[in-house]
């Protein structure tokens, strides 16, 4: 049988961009910052 496509991917998504990984780098940071100044309801996925 073949595995499920999504299994263990909401993990994965959490530990690529979830808001403390973005705002561990300066780069993330930045990103966290854009979405503030467009208004965006939520900033990561978290």
């Amino acid at each position: 049988m073949t595995k499920r496509t999504l299994e263990g991917t909401r993990r994965k998504r959490r530990r690529v961009s979830g808001f403390r990984t973005r705002m561990r780098t300066k780069n993330g940071q930045r990103v966290i910052k854009a979405r503030r100044q467009k208004g965006r309801e939520k900033l990561s996925v978290s």
